[in-house]
């Protein structure tokens, strides 16, 4: 819950901080520009809202590791989803228009994790989560987009430091090995995730476990 917090937090303060000339630089995300990952933004808030507003007594079918789908395919930005995220983005023309949504729904997803019980369940995506392995889940989310963001703006905040570690925790878990110790969070999570090739001297220390890499995780 701390964590989930702390990386949300963080991650706002960092849209916050963006000029109305780095919206529209790139991303990232492929395909996407910084105004349409902060777009996709206001949906991950809503959907965190909606989520938490979905209780069940139904036993957990997911956690915070099996929630993710991967594909060994990498996102194109062709997908429909995707290219209205880019419609829908470019609709709200005043990049102030952007930050003021997501800090109105950004917020009140952030009340509604610190009043929900993580030990509670909710549904989404036809499955169901602990609160607790749920807001787990966004703690990767916020992590990985929060790089996503500053892929190209050297001077902006970095995610905290507890939410890329918690982070590349989970990716390990995901792939089933650990990254080599010599990687950095960043690095791990860069590549792990397919956001950047290994250099040559990181393909080696990955060693046999490059083969399941990258995990393109939706």
């Amino acid at each position: 819950m701390d964590l989930f917090t702390r990386s949300w937090a963080a991650l706002r303060a960092a849209v916050d901080e963006l000029s109305d000339e780095d919206f529209g630089r790139p991303s990232g995300c492929t395909g996407w520009l910084v105004r349409d990952l902060v777009c996709h933004l206001i949906v991950d808030a809503q959907d965190v809202l909606i989520t938490l507003a979905t209780p069940s007594d139904r036993e957990p079918t997911r956690d915070a590791l099996t929630y993710w789908e991967v594909s060994g395919t990498p996102p194109t930005g062709d997908d429909p989803l995707d290219a209205l995220t880019v419609r829908l983005a470019a609709a709200y023309e005043d990049p102030h228009l952007l930050k003021f949504h997501l800090d109105d729904v950004g917020s009140a997803a952030g009340r509604a994790a610190l009043l929900a019980d993580p030990a509670g369940r909710v549904g989404t995506r036809d499955e169901i989560l602990t609160v607790g392995d749920f807001l787990d889940t966004y703690v990767m989310e916020w992590t990985l987009h929060h790089l996503d963001l500053i892929a190209h703006l050297p001077d902006a905040g970095q995610p905290p430091a507890e939410g890329l570690a918690r982070s590349r925790e989970m990716l390990e878990g995901i792939a089933g090995s650990p990254f080599p110790t010599s990687f950095h969070d960043v690095d791990a999570l860069l590549v792990g995730t397919g956001r950047r090739l290994p250099t040559e001297a990181e393909q080696d220390e990955l060693g046999a476990a490059a083969s399941k890499l990258p995990l393109y995780l939706g």
